[in-house]
């Protein structure tokens, strides 16, 4: 297996720190407002990780943390006169109701930034006294200067930054570069005691604290939008290894930026959609398979037809797993033919699907090895010869196993149908089913035409086969 690690900017090959171990940190939400689409994806890629690596027998400790406390936050909840901590308690529950939609698993630790105030002052004061970071008139910078490896991930240089950087007003920073990792409190802000007075962390600190708390002074992979790469992940490099004293990330992975139509995703342009906003229009099922359809690092363009287009792919591969679920559940025949030719293709698609996502997790490669399992399936079964002879249905069982075993338990899709037509819906869709299958063969087709519209009405839809009678959920 090979992973793009944004630290050496090529694809290594994968080896944990520890045997059969991986431990992995995700930044989360800042919990003012529903994430947005670009969040969702950023959730989606650890999400797919996690599942595949637990897949090929990795046991994963995942932690993603919770940042409520922040200048957002605080505007945000004086806006809706109430706390800082109820409005984070607000929009967390909204994360975990969007993300359980979407068929995101969760994650093993969620750290929230005021439940560790007091490890990130330890943290501030080691860095203190090693000579990284100086008190300013009631705030704490990191000297960067001091750290000769800053700017490793981003690929950016001192000097660079340092001709660029903006002089600002007050002389409290060494230099313009350096950057906070405690802020003195404002009046009215939400404040914790420190040894430099009252203040509250910068953003940048809270995730190394979090990250090595939970996984320790090195663990193997961190992941993140491409927007976090600087300054956030730099700084955050900075901050843990001047205080670890050796390098704490093995592999940095970063998925690439959501376009609106052609254009970057930014509230300042108008283009900006919570994942909420959309989950309204389209199902959840559509929009995570929209945003596995690129290669995690590769930009995606989001659209009405781009959704549409993903919303008919996805279709393709739920027809394919209704009519084997539909063939499945015949009495086999007696006859000749046999499935050697399902079972080689499952097998060939299933070497594709793991070849694709050994390199770099490619879901785009994937989900086109499921195409192509869907695709081949569909011909076999519409042949004019076909008969469903027990070879045959041993032949759809192992394909229908194989659509459980990658798209659904790796990629997180296929999932709808699997609990309706194992709760309560099937069995009652399938008594109306046969209702109006008695209803026909009395001739009674203008009852039995009711049975099928009625369905319709709750978007349940009937399709007549020359294999009998199918049936999904819109």
């Amino acid at each position: 297996m090979k992973i793009y690690n944004t630290l050496s900017r090529q694809k290594e090959e994968f080896k944990p720190l520890e045997k059969n171990k991986v431990k992995m940190y995700s930044c989360g939400p800042t919990v003012y407002d529903y994430f947005h689409i670009g969040n969702a994806r950023a959730f989606i890629v650890p999400d797919i990780i996690k599942r595949y690596l637990e897949y090929q027998g990795y046991q994963v400790k995942h932690v993603l943390n919770f940042t409520d406390i922040d200048d957002k936050m605080i505007k945000r909840a004086n806006e809706e006169g109430i706390t800082v901590s109820e409005l984070a308690n607000e929009f967390i529950e909204a994360y975990y109701k969007d993300t359980a939609a979407l068929n995101i698993k969760e994650a093993d630790v969620y750290p929230r930034a005021t439940e560790h105030i007091d490890e990130m002052i330890e943290l501030i004061k080691d860095l203190i006294d090693k000579g990284y970071a100086y008190e300013s008139n009631g705030d704490v910078y990191f000297r960067v200067d001091k750290f000769s490896d800053y700017g490793k991930l981003s690929n950016k240089k001192i000097e660079d930054l340092q001709a660029g950087a903006r002089v600002e007003v007050n002389n409290r920073k060494e230099s313009p570069i350096d950057f906070v990792l405690w802020k003195k409190s404002k009046d009215g802000e939400p404040a914790w005691d420190s040894p430099w007075g009252a203040g509250r962390p910068g953003w940048h600190i809270e995730c190394s604290v979090m990250s090595t708390k939970y996984l320790g002074a090195k663990f193997d992979i961190h992941t993140g939008g491409v927007d976090l790469t600087f300054p956030h992940h730099e700084n955050e490099v900075a901050q843990s290894e001047a205080h670890c004293g050796n390098q704490v990330v093995k592999y940095w992975l970063h998925n690439g930026y959501i376009n609106i139509d052609g254009e970057k995703m930014s509230k300042s342009l108008g283009n900006f959609f919570t994942t909420r906003e959309i989950l309204e229009e389209y199902s959840p099922a559509v929009v995570r398979f929209f945003l596995i359809s690129k290669h995690y690092r590769s930009p995606i363009n989001f659209s009405d037809q781009a959704l549409e287009e993903a919303k008919a792919g996805l279709e393709r591969l739920e027809n394919t797993v209704d009519k084997l679920d539909h063939l499945l559940k015949q009495e086999p025949i007696e006859g000749e033919l046999n499935g050697s030719h399902i079972k080689k293709v499952c097998k060939s698609k299933k070497e594709k699907f793991i070849t694709a996502m050994n390199d770099d997790f490619n879901t785009a490669l994937a989900t086109g090895a499921l195409y192509e399992l869907a695709r081949e399936l569909n011909r076999f079964i519409s042949k004019d010869d076909f008969e469903l002879t027990a070879d045959v249905k041993e032949s759809l069982q192992l394909a229908k196993d194989l659509f459980a075993e990658l798209a659904t338990d790796v990629l997180g899709i296929l999932t709808e149908r699997e609990v309706a037509n194992q709760g309560l819906v099937g069995p009652l869709v399938e008594l109306l089913l046969d209702l109006r299958e008695d209803l026909r063969t009395k001739q009674e087709y203008q009852l039995a035409d009711k049975v099928r519209d009625e369905l319709a009405e709750l978007d349940i839809e009937v399709k007549d086969t020359p294999q009998g009678t199918e049936w999904k959920i819109k």
